[in-house]
């Protein structure tokens, strides 16, 4: 019943549909506008730099990162990291500028990126002993303790996917209007593209959530049939 029953129809494939579309969509949208040279040549580590220099954050460093779209700011080392710091590309800025807002959030102490820091060491412990215990609570003949406890830990890792939300979503609201002042990094009609990367991207969380959330739903519902 743990790894499959018809319950799993309602809940798991809709999430798996919806996780996979929304990879499709971001991949697709970020290769379409990565080829779009923006009209300014200039590249996504400098619009960063820029970006972050208007802001008046001057010690946040810009690096390089291996990997295609693991594009991310790292709060702890103050750093901006980018996957295609050279790439002079619509998308690639867009991108930079959604990794500026989240640096301009840690600046400002943005509270729900506050609260996401604070809730990944929760997060990550929950995440990793949740399923051990509920797998443990079913070989133990439907332990309803473990199971619900298993339930209680990964909510905190649902409770993170819900909390990154309003940050990523905030992220790509600053990007947009800082990209907007002036015109000067990109044109009006390059920073429609921009939204569309940005959407696209802010999809995946979406996804992520809605799955984390009928995941969950799914786990309460079996924990609530092994206490009978």
């Amino acid at each position: 019943m743990f790894f499959f029953s018809p319950l799993d129809l309602i809940f798991l494939v809709p999430a798996l549909a919806f996780s996979l579309f929304a990879q499709y969509k971001v991949w697709s949208t970020y290769n379409r506008y990565s080829r779009e040279r923006a009209s300014s040549g200039l590249t996504a580590a400098q619009t960063a730099r820029r970006l972050l220099d208007r802001a008046g954050l001057y010690h946040v460093k810009v690096e390089a990162v291996p990997g295609q779209l693991t594009d991310h700011y790292d709060p702890r080392s103050k750093t901006l990291r980018l996957s295609a710091p050279e790439s002079p590309s619509v998308a690639a800025i867009g991108v930079a500028a959604h990794e500026a807002g989240h640096a301009i959030q840690d600046a400002q102490g943005y509270a729900p990126l506050m609260l996401r820091s604070a809730m990944v060491p929760v997060a990550s412990f929950g995440s990793m002993l949740a399923f051990p215990l509920l797998l443990a609570g079913f070989i133990m003949n439907m332990n309803s303790t473990l199971i619900w406890l298993g339930v209680i830990f990964f909510s905190a890792a649902v409770l993170f996917t819900l909390v990154t939300l309003p940050v990523e979503f905030d992220a790509s609201r600053r990007a947009v209007r800082i990209l907007s002042d002036g015109g000067t990094i990109v044109s009006p009609s390059e920073l429609g593209m921009v939204q569309k990367v940005l959407n696209a991207a802010a999809l995946t969380y979406v996804a992520a959530a809605a799955a984390a959330v009928l995941q969950l739903i799914r786990l309460v519902l079996i924990a609530r049939s092994s206490g009978r």
